[in-house]
C-alpha cells in the first residue's frame, strides 16, 4: 500500500495495475485533468507535476525543510509517490487566488492555446520554491522539460523570473505557510510492504532479495523514466513490478579514499552536485542528459542497467574505468564496466542481481577529461555519436588514454587507445593521426533516422580532434586544418 498526500489529503492506495502512472492516476482516478498528455515520453513536459518531500537535515540542528521537484507524470509510476505529497496545476489557486506563478503567467501574457501552460507553470512552481538566485539561465535550465508551440519562450521566462523575484518581497504561498504541518505528516508515513501488491515497494536489501525470489521474472525500475515508455509507447503491460526507488542501500553516496561511490537508485538530480564536485568537465554532457524533469526521476543504475548502446552515462563510465557493484542479497561482486556491456541490452548481471552502486575513481593530477555530446537538440534528445576520453600526461608524454562512445555500436564500447599511442608525445600531429586512423577503422555504425553511418564515422574522428586540440599546448600549429563533416538532413527527432 502506498501512502502518500494528494495536495494537503492523506491517500492510502494499492494499485492494481503495476504500471499505473502518475498521469493515469490523476486524470482517470481523481478526475484532475489539468495535467496533460502530450507526447507520452518525457519529451514535452505538459503532464508535468511536483513532487514535495522532506529533505535530509545536515547537522547543526537545522530543521527539516521540503524539497520541491519536477517530474513528467506520464512517465513515473505510482511508486514514486511514497511519501511525497503529489501537487498538481489544479492544487496552487486559493479559492478565487491565484497562485503568483499563475498570475505572472497571466500578467506576462505567458499562455495562448493553454496546452502547455499547466506543465509550465508546475516547472516554475517547483522553481519558485527552490532556495537559490534565479537568473535567466537557471531558468532556461528550469523549464528545459517544457516545450511551447504557441507564444514561444520569452513572455514565459519573463513571467518566472518576475515571479521568483516577488517571492523575495515576501510573497508566500500557501505551501510555505503551511510547510511545517506538511512535514510532520510526511514524516509520519511509513512504507507497508505488501508481496501481495502488483506493485512491490521493498526497503532493504533483504527485502528486496525477497521479492526477487518471489518473483523473478518481475522488471526491476528506479525512476521508470525508461521502462513506462514500454508502456506509454508500445502499449505493454506489466503484471507485477518490483521498485527499487526506496531500497536504503541503493539510495547511498558516499565520498571514499580513491573516488565516488553513487547508489544506483538515487535520481540523477541528487548525485549532480557530488559528480561535478569531482568531474566538472561532465557538466555540459550532464545537463544535456534528458531533461530537467527527467533527472529529478531518472537514475544511474538505470541508464547503466538498460546497456542501451546510445545512453549518455555509460560512455563516462567506460573512460573512467568506473566499476559497476552488484548484490543479489547473498553475495556482492564487482564488474569493470569494459565487462559489462555484453551485447544489445545485454548485461554481465546475472539472475537475481541487482546493481547496487557505480564506483567512479578520482581522476589523477595530470588527467584530462573530456565528454562530447552529438544531437539534434540541445536537451532531450538521444546522442546521433557520444565520445568521452581521459588522458592522462606525463611531461607531455601519454601515460594513459581510455575513452567510451555510445552511438556507434550494438552496446556502448572503448577501443584500445592507449596501447596504441602510450608514451607518444601529445603534441605530435602524428598523434592524432594514428588515433584518427584508429577511430575511423574501429566502428561499423548503423544508419538510422538520427544520423547515417557516414555522419557518425566522421564526427568520430571529428570530436577525436578537438579533444586532441583542446588538450595541446601547441593545437595552434595545425588549428587551420579542417575536418571535413557530411551535412546531415533528416526531420528532427524525439528521445
Amino acid at each position: 500500500m502506498l501512502r502518500f498526500l494528494l495536495n494537503d489529503k492523506l491517500i492510502e492506495f494499492s494499485p492494481t495495475q503495476a504500471d499505473l502512472t502518475v498521469l493515469n492516476y490523476l486524470r482517470e482516478d481523481k478526475q484532475l485533468c489539468g495535467s496533460k498528455e502530450g507526447c507520452a515520453s518525457g519529451d514535452c513536459g505538459a503532464c508535468t507535476v511536483v513532487l514535495a518531500e522532506v529533505s535530509e537535515t545536515t547537522g547543526n540542528n537545522k530543521p527539516a525543510k521540503l524539497h520541491y521537484r519536477a517530474i513528467n507524470s506520464c512517465i513515473t509510476f505510482m511508486s514514486a509517490l511514497q511519501g511525497k505529497q503529489l501537487i498538481s496545476v489544479e492544487h496552487l489557486a486559493k479559492g478565487d487566488k491565484l497562485h503568483p506563478v499563475q498570475q505572472s503567467m497571466v500578467d506576462h501574457h505567458g499562455s495562448q492555446c493553454g496546452f502547455c501552460t499547466p506543465g509550465f507553470i508546475m516547472s516554475m512552481f517547483a522553481l519558485y520554491h527552490q532556495d537559490i538566485d534565479v537568473n535567466r539561465p537557471v531558468v532556461e535550465h528550469a523549464l528545459s522539460g517544457n516545450l511551447c508551440r504557441c507564444t514561444g519562450y520569452r513572455p514565459i521566462i519573463d513571467a518566472t523570473l518576475h515571479a521568483c523575484a516577488n517571492k523575495k518581497n515576501k510573497q508566500i504561498d500557501h505551501f510555505s505557510h503551511n510547510e511545517q504541518q506538511t512535514i510532520e505528516q510526511l514524516q509520519s508515513l511509513t512504507i507497508n510492504e505488501n508481496d501481495d501488491s502488483h506493485l512491490l515497494t521493498p526497503t532493504n536489501r533483504s527485502s528486496l532479495a525477497a521479492a526477487i525470489k518471489a518473483y523473478p521474472t518481475a522488471p526491476l525500475f528506479a525512476g521508470s523514466t525508461d521502462l513506462a515508455l514500454q508502456v506509454t509507447q508500445q502499449l505493454k503491460q506489466f503484471e507485477r513490478l518490483i521498485s527499487l526507488s526506496n531500497v536504503t542501500e541503493l539510495k547511498q553516496l558516499k565520498v571514499q579514499d580513491h573516488g565516488l561511490m553513487i547508489g544506483a537508485a538515487l535520481p540523477l538530480s541528487d548525485i549532480e552536485a557530488s559528480l561535478l564536485q569531482y568531474f566538472p568537465t561532465l557538466s555540459e554532457l550532464f545537463s544535456r542528459f534528458a531533461s530537467h524533469p527527467v533527472r529529478n526521476q531518472a537514475s544511474l543504475g538505470g541508464n547503466v542497467a538498460n546497456a542501451s548502446p546510445i545512453g549518455d552515462m555509460p560512455p563516462v563510465l567506460l573512460a573512467l574505468n568506473a566499476t559497476i557493484e552488484l548484490d543479489n542479497g547473498h553475495t556482492r561482486r564487482s564488474v569493470k564496466a569494459n565487462e559489462f556491456f555484453l551485447d544489445y541490452r545485454k548485461t554481465a548481471m546475472q539472475q537475481g542481481e541487482w546493481i547496487e552502486g557505480i564506483f567512479l575513481p578520482f581522476l589523477k593530477n595530470n588527467s584530462h577529461l573530456q565528454a562530447y555530446k552529438v544531437s539534434k537538440r540541445m536537451e532531450d534528445d538521444i546522442s546521433a555519436v557520444c565520445a568521452v576520453f581521459n588522458l592522462e600526461l606525463n611531461n607531455n608524454k601519454v601515460v594513459s588514454l581510455s575513452c567510451g562512445f555510445g552511438g556507434v555500436a550494438a552496446t556502448p564500447v572503448s577501443i584500445d587507445l592507449d596501447t596504441l599511442l602510450k608514451a607518444h608525445n601529445w603534441s605530435d600531429a602524428a598523434t592524432f593521426e594514428l588515433g584518427k586512423t584508429l577511430l575511423s577503422q574501429s566502428f561499423q555504425p548503423i544508419d538510422d533516422v538520427r544520423a547515417s553511418k557516414e555522419y557518425r564515422q566522421a564526427m568520430l574522428v571529428s570530436l577525436w580532434r578537438r579533444f586532441w586540440l583542446q588538450t595541446n599546448s601547441h593545437s595552434q600549429i595545425i588549428a587551420t586544418r579542417v575536418v571535413q563533416i557530411p551535412t546531415l538532413n533528416v526531420e528532427a527527432d524525439h528521445a
